[in-house]
């Protein structure tokens, strides 16, 4: 049996959640390096305390795949369960997040934050390949991405939205401005009215529908890879990486930040020894084991997409990070995040982003699938990528921060494609009844460049652009022409 067409309205039902979670995420990537140095952060310390966000999606995203995977509770569904329970938690971080009054809390809070998005968020990408055709994938996740670029731009408008009301933008030192509290209030709202509506409005399909389509709940309790035969040296080689990084950054006096790099590494190594010696033991049924079978069973378009994963995100990371205190030095004249032209600054840069969002929903929905079956999806998506290196290039030359906005529309296009090509054509290529657990792991590729980035960003600009933050973004247009490139190596059936 063939799965039944979704219409525009079934398209709209099924990815409107997104839009709510995207306004958390905008929140949180326009206004979090504000907060944090409002609250006394050092710009050379936002790397770090930006690190636990994509840690958090790291350990969590592969958990919730596996599990919703594996999920039935009746009339709520596989994917719906995890919809209910990250919105309520990020709503209530998005209440709390605005009320900090120290560093810490800040840092905390984000932590759950991000944890609870990232709940919400991973099954919504299993959910389009569940609930679609192969041959609508490229259009649900289209109308996905037109959503995410939609609840962006209200995400990123709702601070300077407040001040335009008569709320004040400016408080005394380390407090956070009143139309950053509205705004994160109003988000969390918007979010978990957003994500209800797809709840309410969508009907999963039962594993006897699914099984009927071809897409047996079993097969999703196998791993890809029979870790019993792999050998036992390879989890001592991450151990030893890990190990030596550790002592190089103690050695030479890196930066602290490595050793959370060095930890990822003995970390992994550590549970893929642990998961080798319970496949050995028979004991193949359990989640952790099933995990790193998987990770190490990746399909190979899946692992040429991950290098293309690895170095658009890190681009992307190092511009939600620095664009505020780039662009607060650069073009308001301030570095103080007490001062009104530092905030001034932060209120430009939601509009920054809501442009580029902006054009990314236009984008999902108008130029990209024009392009796509104009020149396939491997061409699509390297000229997305090339109009956001584009983008980030033209930072260095743009002669007032008005002219940013002409940088943000590259921007907005690469975002679009990085939202809508890599997972358009893993759906199509993936087993349909592990799409939960392949889409988490596939977020690893989203979060190991962030960590990367948060721990050694600080450390390159320290040591060869003090206080230049504008020179990050010649590394992230760097970084988008070398994911052009990989893009090229990636072969996806019926595309010459």
């Amino acid at each position: 049996m063939e799965k039944p067409r979704q219409n525009w309205a079934g398209l709209f039902n099924i990815s409107f959640g997104f839009f709510g979670i995207q306004i958390g995420f905008a929140l949180q990537n326009a206004n979090m390096s504000r907060i944090f140095q409002t609250l006394g952060s050092a710009i050379d310390d936002l790397p770090w305390l930006w690190a636990a966000a994509p840690l958090t999606g790291l350990l969590v995203q592969p958990i919730i795949g596996h599990l919703s995977d594996r999920t039935w509770l009746g009339r709520l569904g596989r994917r719906r369960p995890y919809f209910v329970l990250g919105a309520v938690l990020a709503g209530l971080s998005l209440f709390a997040m605005p009320l900090s009054d120290a560093l810490l809390i800040a840092a905390l809070l984000l932590w759950v934050l991000d944890a609870s998005l990232n709940i919400s968020m991973e099954p919504f990408r299993a959910f389009v390949g569940d609930m679609l055709r192969k041959d609508q994938h490229t259009a649900g996740y289209a109308v996905q991405t037109a959503f995410i670029g939609a609840g962006a731009v209200v995400g990123s408008l709702f601070p300077p939205f407040m001040e335009w009301l008569g709320v004040s933008n400016v408080a005394p030192p380390g407090e956070i401005p009143d139309t950053v509290r509205y705004a994160f209030w109003c988000g969390g709202l918007a979010l978990v009215v957003a994500v209800m509506w797809t709840v309410v409005t969508t009907h999963e399909y039962s594993p006897e529908e699914m099984r009927a389509f071809g897409d047996s709940a079993e097969a999703a309790a196998q791993p890809a890879t029979d870790l019993a035969t792999r050998s036992s040296s390879g989890p001592f080689w991450w151990i030893a990486a890990g190990g030596m990084l550790a002592l190089a950054t103690e050695e030479w006096g890196l930066e602290k930040e490595i050793y959370l790099l060095a930890l990822l590494l003995i970390g992994y190594g550590l549970i893929s020894h642990i998961a080798i010696r319970l496949a050995r033991a028979g004991r193949s049924a359990n989640m952790l084991t099933s995990i790193v079978g998987d990770f190490s069973g990746m399909p190979d378009i899946m692992k040429r997409l991950a290098l293309v994963q690895f170095f658009s995100w890190s681009a992307l990371f190092i511009m939600w990070i620095n664009t505020t205190a780039i662009v607060a030095q650069r073009y308001f004249g301030s570095t103080d995040p007490a001062s009104a032209e530092f905030q001034a600054g932060g209120n430009w840069v939601g509009w920054l982003f809501a442009v580029y969002n902006g054009v990314a929903a236009i984008a999902a929905l108008t130029l990209l699938p024009l392009l796509s079956r104009r020149f396939g999806k491997v061409r699509t998506h390297v000229f997305g990528l090339l109009c956001g290196a584009a983008g980030y290039a033209s930072f260095f030359f743009m002669p007032s921060a008005e002219w940013l906005i002409v940088s943000e529309i590259g921007v907005g296009i690469a975002w679009a494609s990085i939202l809508a090509m890599p997972y358009a054509i893993l759906a199509s290529s993936l087993p349909q009844a592990k799409l939960g657990i392949f889409m988490g792991l596939f977020n690893v590729f989203v979060v190991v460049p962030q960590l990367l980035v948060a721990t050694v960003m600080g450390s390159i600009m320290k040591a060869f652009f003090p206080d230049q933050p504008i020179w990050t973004m010649a590394f992230a247009a760097g970084a988008l022409v070398l994911a052009a490139a990989a893009m090229l190596r990636v072969k996806v059936p019926g595309e010459v």
